[in-house]
């Protein structure tokens, strides 16, 4: 056993190494130090939402450094319980040297994990879209199950959320919209946009046969209004009509709800949340923005790996995911080819797995046969 450990403590020491040149905490805590200045001027407060935000990445920041120092900390303890362990054949030592580094594992892949959230919005909030495809009643419904999926993921990491729009058909919902508010909230859904496919026994089907469904998922980042996106207003074709709801003190009487148009790029983004036009119309042009954005950037990232020779054979617009019922149950991701058994697990919220293989994945630069 102590032989086991001391493999272990090894591989950890070089994963530690690898990566510990790479952080430049003195930067970090520079910076750290310069929002801290930034938060106590004077006139930090006249702007709450932007002093808000800056917290939160100051926050982010300080748990970050910290985080790391405690691993750096923790391991030289574990040398010095390896130390003690050969020393002494006292068998507590081991026990006490394989729970320390069970945890120093743990934090590691925690801490390496958000070193990959690393992208110029990935600590920011998202919109998420889900669409109905092919499939009828039986892809509406699978749109319902999939909104449920990512609610419950969101509550299950303490996220927020917000419906910003919806559109309800048979058995289930044609499209809806919803804002997820939590750090890195874009930075893990981000690998959720693609088609998500559906094999199950229809219960709509009184012969009980196996059908296939399809859902189209968007995700794009909560953007600061500082960040410069070219929208042209003769490009734009805006339309209001009357928002729908569940009844009741929902139903709205008048046209608030908005949807807006990119003629251009035929994006279409919209929103009926607020019973106020004038708030759904700068929500809309808020996730027009983010959309647009994220199509420019991919458009670039397109043409630079044209210029360099490269191509992926994954792109965002094709299937991604399965999700089998029937005859088995099994979800397989088709990029990273991680899979899980337990569907009604996956259903009920716990997908963090799957995203985490994504950013694995990608950062890696691998795509997928």
């Amino acid at each position: 056993m102590l032989d086991d450990l001391k493999a272990a403590v090894r591989s950890l020491g070089i994963k530690i190494n690898e990566i510990r040149g790479d952080l430049d905490l003195s930067a970090s805590e520079a910076k750290i130090a310069e929002k801290e200045a930034l938060s106590c001027a004077p006139d930090f407060w006249n702007d709450r939402e932007k002093a808000e935000a800056v917290l939160n990445e100051l926050t982010a920041m300080k748990k970050r450094a910290e985080s790391w120092k405690k691993l750096f900390c923790d391991y030289d303890d574990i040398t010095e319980l390896l130390q003690m362990a050969e020393s002494d054949s006292d068998p507590s030592w081991q026990e006490e040297l394989s729970r320390s580094l069970t945890d120093a594992e743990k934090l590691y892949e925690e801490l390496r994990l958000i070193e990959l959230l690393n992208g110029e919005f990935d600590r920011a909030d998202a919109y998420l879209t889900i669409h109905s495809g092919a499939g009828g009643t039986e892809a509406c419904d699978w749109v319902s199950m999939l909104y449920r999926m990512y609610l419950r993921w969101a509550e299950m990491r303490g996220y927020k959320t917000e419906l910003l729009d919806i559109l309800e058909a048979e058995g289930g919902l044609k499209s809806v919209t919803v804002q997820i508010k939590g750090l890195y909230a874009y930075g893990y859904l981000k690998g959720e946009t693609g088609i998500h496919r559906l094999v199950r026994i229809s219960p709509f089907d009184s012969n009980a046969r196996r059908h296939t469904s399809f859902a189209s998922v968007f995700a794009s980042p909560v953007m600061d209004e500082n960040i410069e996106v070219d929208i042209r207003p003769e490009d734009l074709r805006i339309d209001t009509y009357r928002s729908s709801g569940a009844g009741g003190q929902h139903v709205n009487t008048t046209d608030s709800a908005v949807r807006i148009t990119h003629l251009p790029t035929g994006i279409v983004v919209q929103c009926q949340n607020e019973r106020s036009q004038i708030k759904n119309r700068a929500t809309a042009m808020n996730m027009l923005r983010s959309r647009l954005y994220d199509l420019y950037k991919k458009e670039q990232d397109e043409e630079r790996e044209k210029q360099n020779g490269e191509k992926k054979e994954i792109s965002w617009g094709n299937q991604i995911r399965s999700y089998v019922f029937q005859p088995y149950t099994m979800v397989k991701d088709h990029r990273t080819k991680h899979e899980k058994g337990n569907i009604q697990a996956v259903m009920d919220g716990n997908i963090s797995e799957f995203m985490e293989a994504f950013l694995k994945w990608d950062a890696k630069g691998e795509s997928a046969g």
